[in-house]
């Protein structure tokens, strides 16, 4: 999974999603938002409990939009189709 859908889905929703969970992290996958997490830990060890690793993207959605970086869920596998 290379994430382009979740990183576009990211980018439509943008604003409404800085509104809504400014200084969180969300999980996506395609396009949806599985959960919102206070750390990149919770948000992986939650989602992991049910869905494959490297099958979804952890977000962190910045508090100022000046300190946003993409970040891929370091369960990213590169051998996945």
């Amino acid at each position: 999974m290379h994430f382009e859908e979740e990183q576009a889905f990211y980018e439509a929703n943008r604003t409404e999603l800085r509104s809504k969970y400014a200084g969180k992290r969300v999980v996506i996958v395609k396009d949806q938002i599985l959960g919102v997490y206070d750390s990149d830990r919770e948000a992986m060890q939650e989602t992991a409990k049910t869905r494959p690793r490297g099958s979804f993207m952890v977000k962190y959605i910045p508090v100022d939009p000046q300190k946003e970086v993409i970040r891929l869920s370091p369960f990213y596998n590169t051998t996945n189709p």
